[in-house]
């Protein structure tokens, strides 16, 4: 399935966003708190990959689609070979309570976005483009089915705490 047409180049270009954002956390405290802007992007990118048909869906397919038709581009301008495309997966899927959480997490994302200065708020795109594009490879999705099934758990632990008591 390769309906979000992810390619090497893009990909690539995902690690290097990815390294952008790694190197100076590593080499400068290593403060856990300073990769709370990427994570989050990164985590909301992540999990928009199993939005399927909705807007999270289909915006990190698009944001797929342009990283790899760029990163394509690049590499076919600067050296002259074809694009190598890459298949892609998605984690698992959401139940309508997961839906809910995964909602809650890009209302929690824009908040910490919108009171962040330049600098995380341009970790917390990029978080997000990472997490998209890595998200869709089927080794990386494999590794993280856990994120699908945490929301709806997630989801169905507040359903329930909503309808306990319940006649």
């Amino acid at each position: 399935m390769n309906a979000t047409g992810l390619s090497l180049a893009g990909v690539a270009i995902a690690l290097l966003i990815v390294w952008a954002n790694f190197r100076p956390w590593w080499k400068g405290g290593r403060d856990p708190k300073a990769l709370i802007p990427y994570g989050s992007g990164w985590l909301l990118g992540a999990l928009s990959t199993v939005c399927v048909g909705g807007a999270l869906g289909w915006g990190a397919a698009g944001i797929t689609g342009l990283l790899s038709k760029g990163g394509n581009t690049a590499v076919g301008s600067l050296v002259g070979t074809g694009p190598a495309a890459l298949a892609s997966t998605r984690m698992g899927s959401l139940t309508p309570a997961g839906g809910i959480v995964v909602c809650i997490v890009l209302a929690v994302v824009i908040l910490l976005h919108r009171a962040s200065g330049k600098l995380d708020r341009r970790r917390i795109v990029g978080g997000v483009v990472t997490g998209a594009v890595l998200g869709f490879l089927p080794g990386v999705a494999a590794q993280l089915t856990f994120l699908p099934d945490a929301a709806n758990y997630v989801g169905a632990w507040g359903a329930s705490l909503g309808t306990k008591g319940a006649a």
